[in-house]
């Protein structure tokens, strides 16, 4: 019987969730436990592959496993054995073909940021002091990659998909509050930010609000219980907020795109780019070398490393690796560091 598995997990220690041969992975991490408990191999299948280091909030996997599993009693167990950085919220029982990553329409991924020296955040947001913080013109750049387009520009060098075309349904900044500055106060005087607009402030009755809507694993998390919806909320402070974060939900994503994509947003920011140069990089979706439908198999970049086979059970992926294209990655920004992203909804 085929089960969902909705956890979360701090990537910290972690190669990212796909197996690999030489390193520790969430992955790896996972099967582990369902295989103690269930005295088998058992293979997982994942939402999609995050990074190094990357983060997961509400990440969905499945599994087979025997019909007269106990969800709660077994969720119970799961928990006893992970560590700390890996918690499970939830196992369902599920359809006999749902697959966790081909079955996926939205991802979203969500990059937090502060403006000020705060070590209470520090492991899990990024540090960007740079005096010149202009969101406005990053908005103005991050509303261009709404559609379908060729990404390659913010493509991992030697990426063997088939394809760089991803529609991105959404993409903006925002100011959120973290709850230990709700509570106490803030850690350091206000960073002024120039450019942006009153529409896209917080009002104080929502600042305790924060960026995502899930819990993280790790305990002590210094970003406090992350609930709550967020972003454009009426009211004040918004010019001078210290802590910001950048959302984007597409059908698919490649390789280092978010974070090539953060790190080429803050150049705006800081005026080494403008929004019309940024606009150079987001190509047609029929551009040379990128062309190719997107198949169910290449329907998204970060593969699970595992997949259906043809009996609709869960077996390891022995398809072969691709040969990498031509590169665009040296026209875009750099990547800003991992501990900072989280792959925060799935959405069927």
């Amino acid at each position: 019987m085929r089960y969902t598995i909705e956890l979360s997990y701090a990537g910290a220690g972690f190669c990212g969730w796909q197996n690999q041969p030489d390193a520790p992975s969430v992955q790896q991490c996972l099967e582990h436990a369902l295989g103690t408990l269930l005295g088998t191999p058992t293979p997982v299948i994942g939402a999609g592959r995050t990074d190094a280091g990357v983060n997961a909030i509400a990440y969905i996997a499945c599994f087979d496993g025997p019909e007269d599993l106990e969800a709660d009693i077994f969720c119970y167990k799961l928990n006893a054995i992970l560590p700390a950085s890996v918690a499970v919220a939830s196992v369902s029982p599920a359809c006999p073909d749902f697959h966790a990553r081909f079955d996926a329409r939205r991802r979203e991924y969500t990059y937090l940021l502060h403006r000020v020296k705060d070590p209470f955040v520090a492991g899990y947001s990024y540090y960007f002091g740079y005096p010149a913080f202009d969101v406005d013109a990053m908005n103005r750049a991050a509303a261009m990659l709404v559609g379908t387009h060729d990404f390659s520009c913010f493509e991992k060098t030697g990426a063997d998909n088939k394809t760089s075309v991803c529609t991105v349904f959404e993409a903006f900044w925002a100011p959120y509050t973290p709850t230990h500055v709700r509570l106490m106060g803030s850690v350091a005087p206000s960073v002024p930010v120039t450019g942006m607009h009153s529409n896209t402030t917080v009002d104080s009755a929502v600042a305790c609000a924060s960026a995502f809507g899930k819990a993280m694993p790790v305990q002590g998390n210094p970003c406090g219980p992350m609930t709550g919806p967020l972003p454009f909320a009426d009211g004040k402070a918004g010019m001078d907020s210290q802590y910001w974060y950048f959302r984007i939900a597409a059908d698919r994503f490649l390789r280092n795109m978010v974070r090539a994509i953060v790190g080429t947003l803050l150049e705006i920011g800081r005026g080494k780019r403008t929004p019309a140069d940024f606009a150079t990089l987001i190509l047609p979706p029929d551009t040379p070398q990128s062309s190719g439908a997107a198949s169910a198999s290449d329907s998204d970049a970060f593969i699970s490393g595992a997949r259906t086979s043809g009996s609709g059970n869960i077996s390891p992926n022995a398809g072969a690796a691709r040969q990498p294209r031509t590169t665009r990655r040296s026209l875009a920004g750099q990547s800003v560091p991992a501990h900072a992203l989280f792959l925060s909804k799935v959405e069927y």
